[in-house]
């Protein structure tokens, strides 16, 4: 099974979600298809392209929109005047759910992984009987002990790169907290201390993923400079907070999504976001399904990308 050849909106617009903050979004597809949205990852990556293509453009009607503050969405996190204040996950909830109402939707399928996933679960969790199914690669629910484990834990496969992503935050001993101190230095009022802070993060998450690109590429270091100021200061900022979230909230209120198909892929080699969260999601939501790729870590490759094809295909069929 491969991807959908590329396809362009037949729709976009910025939506007006209050606090000054416009949400851009696209549709494609099938005006008259399946709904299902698109959730990115990051938190502040944007929506690409790429995600179109995973959708039969002839059964599904697919939105994507940027979060708050990231991609095309105003006013944008890179610039250190915008207010991050009404930029919670609670407030993203309630974009996704002004969004559904403003396209006039009832129910949609959603799809996206990493912080994505969090995202999902957390809107699904609210407004259950507005979600028809979930597919999930790579599985994150941002409890606090998942972030300890992101930018500490795995330090010990990277202790070279540990060290030099704690020495960009001067004065944090090391079991301080680091991401509280990179989300001080990101909000600096001098920007060479905030773009030496963007690059440090940067280079510490390509750290964690380079088992898998090899160093053919960095998927954070390779985003322009704006991208990659808004995409750590709105990482920063969610994970010093946890997210707003309880600590093990989603997994705690994962009976709410009883009813609600679901599949998720997980790459047994993630290291950015270890299979046991993933274990504990579909433990906890009997109606999930979980698939784990043996080979995979958390940007996933083929066998992933064949697995979640094959469930929206699957989804695509049903009413």
């Amino acid at each position: 099974m491969s991807c959908s050849p590329p396809i362009e909106p037949y729709d976009e617009g910025l939506l007006d979600v209050g606090d000054g903050n416009l949400v851009y979004w696209e549709v494609c597809g099938n005006p008259d298809g399946k709904p299902a949205l698109v959730v990115h990852g990051g938190p502040g990556s944007g929506c690409g392209t790429g995600a179109r293509r995973y959708f039969d453009p002839q059964r599904y009607r697919v939105v994507l929109f940027d979060q708050r503050g990231c991609g095309r969405s105003t006013p944008h996190a890179s610039d250190p005047a915008t207010d991050m204040r009404h930029n919670t996950t609670r407030h993203l909830v309630a974009d996704m759910e002004r969004l559904r109402e403003h396209l006039g939707i009832d129910r949609w399928l959603l799809y996206g992984g990493s912080w994505g996933s969090t995202l999902i679960l957390a809107y699904a969790e609210t407004h259950p009987e507005r979600v028809s199914e979930i597919v999930i690669p790579a599985v994150t629910t941002t409890r606090r002990s998942e972030i300890d484990w992101l930018y500490r834990g795995v330090g010990r496969f990277f202790p070279e790169q540990w060290e030099r992503f704690l020495a960009g935050a001067p004065g944090t001993p090391r079991d301080g907290d680091v991401v509280a101190a990179y989300a001080r230095r990101v909000e600096h009022p001098d920007a060479a201390v905030r773009e030496k802070a963007t690059a440090d993060w940067c280079a510490w998450e390509d750290a964690v993923l380079s088992g898998e690109t090899n160093g053919a590429s960095n998927p954070y270091g390779d985003r322009p400079p704006a991208a990659q100021l808004a995409l750590v200061r709105i990482c920063s900022h969610y994970f010093s907070h946890g997210a707003w979230l309880e600590e093990g909230a989603l997994l705690r209120d994962a009976h709410r999504l009883a009813g609600i198909p679901g599949v998720l892929v997980h790459g047994r080699l993630d290291l950015a976001g270890p299979l046991d969260t993933a274990w504990e999601l579909a433990r906890a939501w009997p109606d999930a399904e979980l698939i784990v790729v043996g080979d995979a870590g958390h940007l996933g490759g083929d066998t992933t990308r064949a697995h979640v094809l094959g469930a929206l295909e699957r989804f695509g069929r049903r009413q």
